[in-house]
């Protein structure tokens, strides 16, 4: 599989995620972006025995776009340190049904994951193992179905976006899971990571990847996306 790589160096690789495969192995036993990735690595730079490659975020398995890998210890401690204070800016491309109610917006919800059902609810702050969730989004583009929004994430919950866009009235083209009755079986989720912006782990830089959405549908429905 052919991994589009975005910056590379001793101690980073930020790649193009492509939809519909795991960030790391799970119970399906499909071929998983860790491995796919490690392996990768091995053969490029005739490595002799395991690589070190750490997962530092992650990516629901229908969403593609920009995602970071850690090469050392020292940069996955550090990535991680970021993450918890805040310090690494991930942006998102949407595709969602109809047309929110606000151009732009913070929407802050209490989040609940059932693992049963893997399944995240949104629910009252005094519900118990709920977790805050904030993320904020403008309306890029319009069509007559849909809207192209750009999202801020301000946390990293699980099914985030998908939720709380959800919770709005306009689910994501394509999500069975939080949008049934108006997606259909087959519909790709039209979620795409374009942007990720952080402090290099050892030069202190401020490192800044971009990643398109694919030109399929829905995506190229908006004019603003060509090119």
């Amino acid at each position: 599989m052919n991994i589009p790589v975005l910056y590379e160096d001793n101690h980073l690789l930020v790649v193009e995620k492509p939809v519909n495969i795991p960030v790391q192995e799970d119970i399906t036993k499909d071929p998983d972006l860790l491995s796919i990735l490690k392996e990768d690595i091995k053969k490029r730079y005739q490595k002799p025995g395991n690589v070190f490659l750490a997962l530092v975020h992650r990516l629901d398995r229908p969403v593609g776009g920009a995602m970071v890998f850690a090469k050392t210890s020292k940069a996955a401690s550090r990535l991680s340190d970021s993450m918890r204070r805040g310090k690494f800016d991930k942006s998102y491309m949407a595709v969602v049904r109809g047309e929110p109610q606000a151009e732009q917006a913070t929407l802050e919800h209490y989040l609940w994951k059932d693992r049963s059902k893997n399944k995240v609810y949104a629910v009252s702050p005094q519900y118990k193992q709920a977790k805050k969730a904030k993320l904020a989004y403008k309306v890029v583009d319009q069509t007559k179905q849909f809207s192209l929004l750009e999202i801020q994430l301000y946390t990293g919950r699980p099914h985030q976006i998908r939720v709380q866009l959800s919770e709005t009235g306009c689910p994501l083209y394509g999500d069975q899971k939080y949008g049934q009755g108006l997606n259909k079986h087959g519909q790709q989720i039209a979620l795409w990571a374009n942007e990720l912006s952080f402090e290099h782990p050892t030069k202190k830089d401020i490192i800044t990847v971009h990643s398109t959405p694919p030109s399929e549908y829905p995506w190229e429905q908006f004019d603003v996306l060509d090119g």
